[in-house]
């Protein structure tokens, strides 16, 4: 760890300048060497009669040598790497002394968090910049024209399904009922609904609708229809997978009307196909219905084109949120484009994670000395029961900052945003949980950028009032008032940024218009107390320019071989449903929302 710490502090050399907005970059190949040596001259001729023997008695002595030669050469390979073996855990150690132990974790640049120093250090220079501010309207510079996709099958998708089953199973009809529990939050259950559909088409069985998992942290008792729209999902995914409320009477007499006496299936995480095919489908064969509880990540991304398609119909078009979560968010987006009349309604939406049990969860040390400390360690253990004592857990928070794991602070985020070129005329949507010390850390924030929105003070509190108390409930909006954003900041890794991005991709022409901070980088300058304004600022454009590009990458995906999330890199595969009639795009009936959002501004 220690040893990754160095290196990562190195600056990288840019061995190719060729890249562009597409993200990838060519390599150039250096010649061969063509120089041989010369043959060796031809040996003399022997006399035949009389060396015979003698030729016999080298080539046998020439060919032990060889094989004497090559056991020294093995043998000294072997004491090589064996040297190799026992000096490289010497020097991860000695390593690990140097960063953390003799000089101390302020000895790492990036380790301690002085953003707050930086900051009031800094102000001066912000505020009186009077540099151009950056027009929300160009910030992305790159596009890419995407290929004519054909549309998806509709009429004819129930054939081809057919074909498919018919090809890997032994009888036709459906292999009986799937049932799964969704645990997490909203996006990681969404996760699980759309690998249900494609389990569901894999092994051509009924789903259930699904069950969600009251978690130990987010408490929300919440039903799938209370967030989505079950008839809404039910006719959309009708011709590919059938779905039902619940199961019939005669197998819930079986079970005694209770569907946690139906035995679990344990299936491993990123299961393939063949697992599904070979394991899991006799059982369901046999037994007529399955329960597979949790059900978070428990299909692989490789899988069929057919099954594949199931994901981007489930996740673009049958996922739709329930009635009284659209009808608040539409109201939300509408008064963020009203308060966004400075810059032609196009507001910036911002992630924010910082709420209380993530900053503990991240083990991270901001600026709050030992109470601080005192109140993280009470709430570790009040949270997680001691799993953070454990004897084989080693905490170092200066690392965890250095490997950019901690979660940015809302003043961190303000810096960066000012230093990219967006000005106090910028409006912000602020999606997060409750705050972490809001009044304390959220004022630096303010003073940056006074156009500071949340869902609390959009809405009114008749309108949160049946929302409290449903985490998910609340994601939600904040997920909706995000997707509609022009330029979405991520702060931090999770399902609710990895969902929200693909999401965008496949709204904007593949293009996420997402910022996603170098945090390794960033923690290095924000304790730079010498570093200047515009030093600071030409650091951030740059950063600025990269989150461009790479908002623009699309994965080289053969048949089998995905190695990306489909959920964050949606194209190619589905890119097929922009040219369905009747696919749902948005998550709302409006049907002004995306037409409104691309009008020009009068």
């Amino acid at each position: 760890m220690a040893t990754h710490i160095v290196t990562s502090m190195k600056p990288k050399s840019n061995t190719n300048n060729n890249t562009g907005c597409n993200g990838y970059s060519s390599d150039s190949s250096s010649g061969n060497n063509s120089n041989s040596p010369s043959p060796p001259p031809s040996p003399p001729q022997p006399r035949l009669a009389s060396t015979l023997s003698q030729c016999r008695r080298r080539l046998r002595s020439k060919s032990n040598s060889f094989v004497r030669r090559d056991n020294l050469v093995s043998g000294l390979n072997f004491r090589r790497n064996l040297r190799y073996l026992l000096v490289l855990p010497l020097l991860y150690v000695s390593g690990l002394f140097m960063c953390v132990g003799l000089l101390g974790y302020a000895s790492v640049p990036g380790s301690v968090y002085r953003s707050d120093e930086n900051f009031r250090r800094l102000w001066d220079y912000i505020r009186f910049d009077n540099s151009s501010a950056l027009q929300l309207s160009s910030v992305w510079k790159c596009k890419r024209s995407l290929k004519v996709q054909k549309p998806c099958p509709n009429s004819t998708a129930r054939n081809q399904f057919s074909i498919y089953r018919s090809s890997i199973m032994e009888s036709p009809g459906s292999s009986g009922y799937l049932i799964i529990e969704a645990n997490g939050g909203l996006n990681q259950q969404r996760s699980a609904i759309c690998n249900a559909v494609a389990v569901a088409g894999l092994l051509n069985a009924i789903l259930v609708i699904p069950q969600f998992e009251l978690n130990s942290i987010w408490r929300d008792p919440s039903l799938f229809g209370d967030i989505y729209d079950e008839d809404h999902f039910i006719d959309n995914l009708k011709g590919y997978v059938n779905v039902v409320r619940e199961l019939p009477e005669a197998s819930m007499e079986r079970y005694d009307h209770n569907i946690s006496n139906i035995p679990n299936l344990r299936v491993q995480a990123w299961a393939p196909v063949n697992y599904y095919l070979g394991v899991v489908h006799p059982i369901l064969r046999d037994q007529g219905v399955i329960r597979i509880a949790p059900f978070a990540n428990r299909l692989s991304m490789n899988v069929p084109p057919h099954i594949q398609l199931l994901r981007c119909i489930a996740n673009y078009k049958a996922l739709k949120f329930s009635l009284p979560i659209s009808t608040l968010a539409d109201k939300l987006v509408d008064r963020m484009i009203e308060r966004s009349s400075r810059t032609g309604g196009k507001y910036v939406s911002v992630h924010l994670r910082f709420e209380q049990d993530m900053v503990a969860f991240s083990c991270c040390v901001y600026d709050g000395g030992e109470a601080e400390k005192m109140e993280m360690n009470s709430f570790r253990e009040k949270g997680w029961k001691g799993k953070f004592k454990r004897k084989d857990r080693v905490i170092v928070p200066a690392i965890n900052r250095v490997e950019g794991k901690c979660p940015l602070t809302p003043l961190e985020v303000g810096l960066m945003l000012r230093g990219m070129g967006f000005d106090n005329n910028t409006s912000i949507y602020l999606a997060s949980g409750k705050i972490y010390h809001a009044e304390k850390h959220l004022a630096p924030l303010l003073k940056m950028f006074p156009l500071l929105y949340t869902k609390e003070s959009l809405a009114t509190p008749d309108e949160l009032a049946p929302f409290e108390g449903y985490s998910s409930r609340l994601a939600a909006l904040d997920y909706t008032v995000s997707l509609f954003s022009e330029v979405f900041v991520t702060t931090q890794g999770g399902n609710f940024p990895h969902f929200l991005i693909g999401h965008r991709r496949f709204l904007f022409g593949g293009h996420a218009k997402t910022i996603k901070p170098d945090k390794r980088k960033l923690v290095v300058l924000l304790q730079d107390m010498g570093i200047s304004w515009k030093a600071f600022k030409d650091e951030m454009k740059v950063m600025l320019i990269e989150s461009d590009r790479k908002g623009m990458m699309v994965p080289r995906v053969k048949k089998f071989n995905r190695k990306t999330s489909i959920y964050t890199y949606p194209l190619p595969e589905c890119a097929c449903l922009l040219h369905s009639n009747n696919s749902t795009l948005k998550l709302s009936d409006s049907a002004y929302l995306l037409d409104s959002y691309h009008e020009p501004a009068s």
